[in-house]
This record gives structure tokens, sequence and C-alpha cells, in this order.
């Protein structure tokens, strides 16, 4: 008999233990690399300028200095009303795109409802093939006439057919008989769904949520198209806006374009202002990720499993 010691409760050979160091250590290991580039943005970011341009990145600072995070909130209240406008659309884009297609998904996955087949095609249809950006432009511009208002921004992302798939194959998963159960105790369809079925399926809801809540934070490009007045740009937008405003100054400069007593007055990071404006961006959402993060691999798994 194999020789066997107590690990925790549980007794274990040393040969699963030996593997579970190595696992443990791989892992670890992962982690660390995922972890390093993180590290040395945000090191990156209380660098000078001038020691990024002649040393490169590091983990730690060099030459510390906060003259990129000046830039950034050089009008505090600019950068204030762009975060606000993207937890506003974040928020209710992902309130109603997890109503939507959590209501969607449960319609096709009943059995029951003849013509699932049919619409699901159509949704289906809709990742092999698109439309192009004019028509779409068009549609948003004059069609629905949303040039320069929020729902340019909110609707293009309220519905993914990949998310349905996730949330249509979790619904699928559940046991028929939770469905059954429900109408002889004389519950409706939308009771059945929201007392029933959705608490059932938190790790979708979650997995889908944080998918969405992703794609409306870092969504820049269709503020880009439809929205021209600053006041209503999104966070990750407004950022771009600055680099590109220092890109731009810095061109000028080299091209003699400008007085360089003029350039010389004001603060142009351009490396570690990147570095600070990765910071600014992706903090809240990664402060978020933790308290998904049980959900999400429970979602992700069967969502990839799943048919």
């Amino acid at each position: 008999m194999a020789e066997t010691i107590k690990y925790g409760k549980v007794k274990m050979g040393k040969d699963q233990i030996l593997l579970n160091i190595l696992a443990y250590t791989f892992c670890g290991v992962v982690a660390l690399f995922c972890l390093v580039p993180f590290i040395m943005v945000v090191s990156g970011s209380f660098s000078s300028e001038e020691a990024i341009t002649h040393n490169g990145f590091s983990i730690l600072p060099q030459d510390f200095s906060l003259e990129a995070y000046k830039t950034v909130f050089k009008e505090p209240m600019v950068v204030v009303r762009a975060y606000a406008t993207t937890i506003g659309l974040t928020a209710v884009g992902t309130t109603l795109g997890l109503l939507l297609q959590t209501m969607t998904a449960y319609v096709l996955s009943r059995k029951d409802f003849e013509w699932r087949n049919f619409f699901s095609f159509f949704f289906y249809f809709t990742t092999l093939f698109s439309g192009g950006l004019v028509p779409y432009y068009i549609l948003i511009t004059q069609t629905l006439n949303l040039k320069d208002n929020y729902l340019a921004m909110l609707l293009p992302l309220l519905f993914s057919v990949y998310n349905l798939l996730i949330m249509k194959s979790y619904i699928t998963a559940l046991p028929e008989s939770l469905i059954d159960a429900a109408k002889i105790d004389g519950c409706g369809e939308f009771m059945t769904l929201f007392r029933i079925v959705m608490p059932l399926i938190k790790p979708a809801l979650a997995t889908v949520g944080l998918f969405i809540a992703l794609a409306y934070w870092n969504d820049w490009y269709n503020a880009m198209l439809y929205i021209s007045e600053e006041e209503m740009y999104p966070l990750q937008y407004f950022l771009y806006e600055k680099v590109n405003n220092i890109e731009a100054y810095k061109k000028l400069l080299a091209n003699n374009a400008i007085s360089s007593s003029v350039v010389s007055s004001m603060s142009l990071p351009s490396q570690t202002l990147k570095m600070a404006l990765t910071v600014v961006v992706t903090g809240p959402i990664v402060l978020a990720y933790p308290l998904v993060q049980k959900y999400f691999v429970q979602g992700i798994t069967i969502g990839a499993v799943k048919g």
C-alpha cells in the first residue's frame, strides 16, 4: 500500500502532495508573470518622463514624480463628469442588458415554445455576417436620430449573442421539473423567471454581467462616432482625447510649428501619462472583479461545455 500522510483532514499520498506542490508553484509563477506588467504600469505612472525615456520601465518607480497624475486631474471636475458618465452607462447598460438577455435566453430555452429554433437562427446569423459601419452609422444618426445622445452609447452594447449563448446554456441545464412544478403552483412566466430561474443562475448572471460591464466601461469607439459634445464624453474617450492632444503638441514642437517657450511651460508627459491613464481607467473595474470571481469561473465553465 502506498505510503500516505495526513494533509489537513484528508490522507494523501506523497506523490499527490508532490503534484500539488508542483501545480501550485506553476500557477504561482504564471500569476506572477501576469502581475508584473501591471506593477510596471503602476511604477511607470509614478516615474518622471525623462527617467522612462532614458532607462525604460522598471518594477520600482524611477525619479518619483506625480506629473502624469497632475496632467490627468488638471481639470478634476471634467474627469469626475467623465467618470459619472461611464459609471451611469455601465450601471444602466449592465442592468438592462442582463434583464433583456436573461428573458431572451429563457424563452429560447423553453422546449414548449414552438418558434424557438426560428428565432434562434436570426440571432446566430448575426454572428456570421454584419451590415458594416456605414449602414449602422446611418441607422444611429439619421433613422434613430441619436447623434449626441447617451442612447447612442447605450444601445449598441445592450445585447450580445455570445452572452445569450452563455445564459441559454445555463438555463437549459436546469431541470425541467422545476418549471413544471412552478406551473402547477400557479406561477406565470414572469414569476417563474424571477422567482425560480434567476436565483438558480447566479453564476451565469455574474459572468454575463461582468462581460457587459467591461464592454461599457472600456467603450470609446461609439463615443468617437456619435458624440461631439465634450460634456458627454465617457471616461475612456476623454482620456483617449487627452493622450492625442499631448501627442499633437509634441509633433508641433518637433516641427517648430509652435514656440518652444509656449510648450515648455506646459506639462507634456507622454509615456508616464499613458501609464497613469491605465491606472485611472482599470482601477475600479479591477477592484470589482474579486466580488464576482467565484460566480465568473462557474459561469464561464458551464458556458464552455454546454451546447
